[in-house]
């Protein structure tokens, strides 16, 4: 959920003399379509706890927090996070108190492969994810499920983790394992989340699990990886699965919206390089009519390489045999999105190989929008509509849901901000939908309940539940923001008190 920002001194917005201007507000349009679905998400590490557990097997974040305490904003941990492995069907009691329509969860790869492979199942894991879904199911809540949410199994992590190809081959082998166990209750299934960021892990040794620095190579070559262990997947389930079990299937792509700085060409370029970066190299091959990583991006990484001293380039390329067997893919584009911010071209740079300078943008917030808790999260509901739009024009407007979406303060439970910004976005999430013609079908609010929230500890929360995580029993109090959220899905509408025009 964390967005790559770079910040200058002196934000230089008003230096550049950006306009502040409105998008029209022409649709009274305030009532969600018949059928549109509502969520919630959470990820098997930020609350399951229970880390060495009945016979849970050691994941990267286990590892990150247990030996790079210094990266973690507070030097938590884990361990036991929101205890959802002991306190699952009080966690589904909120769920249904909200009214949602599915949760959406991942598995942990590690609590049902101690070390990564088939050879060793652990029937525990298995029963864990069984009873949560059967709860779900129970209570009238389908169960959305992410395979990979960032926790790769250390034992894979030691043979090179996802920049390793055989990677893709093993991620299969626990697809399987999933629908075979899980497909006949799971109908939506999201391969990975946010690519772009936790293919990042192998481009800074200070980022997040694994925090390995090879810089302009590392996150390529993991990003291969996860392109074609995504198509293996989804041809698994199209040969074995689908008939049966009748599901669908697709990856979860986080990707703010760039503004240009300014009107003039070298900042739309510069946007548009950034959107190539962060959602292109990861929906072109799979979403596009042509495949294959966008041309712009093949284009800059083999000239840099080449300059820098490279044979070739540091982006692997596709044979034409895997950019038809990754094309096409999909059944549905998740998309994450959280944040706006001002795009321009970063300067010409000598220095070492990194994908900040493949891409040759920088990205900034303007310093009027509204801050939040985290340091790249800004309030633009615009640019989520905006977003859509490009996703729409882009790929051929594809069957959207927005698998993550949410807004972070200290812990309040008379959340205001938070009410703001749900209801603002889905303002321009329905403009998009009732507007623009943009195919939405569903909603899913990051998240269900305050969590461990990667390298910022316990001092960013997201949840519409307040955790209490000095409490050994780990109590949930709801907020404010889950009592409106609850009556945008009993009512399908944004509440009259919240209708308003949104300026940029």
């Amino acid at each position: 959920m964390e967005v790559r920002v770079v910040y200058l001194a002196g934000l230089l917005a008003s230096a550049y003399g950006v306009a502040v201007s409105s998008i029209s507000d022409s649709s009274k349009a305030v009532t969600f379509p018949e059928g549109f679905l509502f969520g919630v998400a959470t990820a098997s590490y930020q609350i399951e706890g229970a880390w060495n557990e009945d016979g849970k097997g050691v994941n990267i974040w286990d590892t990150h927090t247990h030996t790079r305490s210094d990266l973690i904003a507070d030097q938590s941990t884990g361990d036991i996070a929101c205890d959802s492995y002991h306190k699952y069907k009080e966690d589904v009691q909120l769920m249904k108190e909200l009214g949602v329509d599915f949760y959406r969860f991942s598995f942990s790869w590690s609590r049902i492969l101690p070390n990564g492979h088939v050879n060793e199942v652990n029937q525990a894991g298995i029963d864990y994810y069984n009873n949560l879904i059967d709860e779900l199911t129970a209570n009238g809540i389908q169960p959305y499920a992410t395979m990979y949410h960032w926790d790769l199994p250390q034992p894979l992590q030691d043979i090179g983790g996802w920049p390793n190809p055989v990677i893709a081959e093993y991620f299969e082998d626990y697809a399987r394992i999933l629908f075979s166990n899980f497909g006949d209750r799971v109908k939506y299934w999201i391969t990975f989340n946010e690519p772009s960021t936790f293919t990042g892990g192998y481009e800074s040794e200070k980022g997040h699990a694994p925090s390995i620095g090879a810089l302009g190579v590392g996150k390529y070559l993991a990003t291969h990886t996860v392109l074609k262990a995504h198509a293996r997947v989804y041809h698994l389930y199209d040969e074995n699965f689908r008939a049966s079990q009748q599901g669908k299937i697709g990856m979860s792509i986080n990707v703010p919206w760039c503004e240009p700085l300014d009107n003039a060409t070298i900042y739309i370029d510069a946007c548009e390089r950034q959107q190539q970066f962060e959602m292109g190299l990861y929906a072109h091959p799979i979403y596009s009519e042509e495949g294959d990583y966008p041309d712009i991006v093949k284009e800059r990484v083999a000239e840099n390489s080449l300059n820098e001293g490279f044979t070739r380039s540091r982006l692997p390329t596709f044979t034409q045999e895997e950019v038809a067997y990754i094309k096409g893919t999909h059944d549905f584009f998740g998309l994450n999105h959280y944040s706006t911010y001002l795009g321009f071209p970063l300067p010409n740079s000598d220095g070492e190989p990194s994908v900040i300078k493949d891409m040759g943008t920088m990205i900034l917030p303007d310093p009027s929008w509204q801050g939040s808790a985290s340091v790249w999260l800004y309030v633009v509901p615009w640019g989520l509509r905006k977003q859509l739009n490009r996703v729409k024009e882009e790929y051929n407007n594809p069957a959207v849901i927005i698998t993550e979406n949410g807004f972070s303060d200290h812990g309040e439970l008379n959340d205001t901000d938070r009410i703001n910004y749900v209801t603002s976005y889905l303002t321009e999430m329905l403009k998009a939908i009732n507007e623009d013609g943009c195919n939405v079908f569903g909603y899913t609010l990051w998240t269900l309940m305050d969590n461990f929230e990667w390298n910022e500890g316990y001092t960013e929360r997201f949840g519409l539940y307040y955790v209490d995580f000095e409490d050994p029993e780990r109590p949930r109090t709801i907020k404010e923001s889950a009592k409106v959220y609850a009556e945008i899905i009993s009512t399908a509408q944004i509440p009259e008190r919240f209708r308003k025009n949104n300026e940029m």
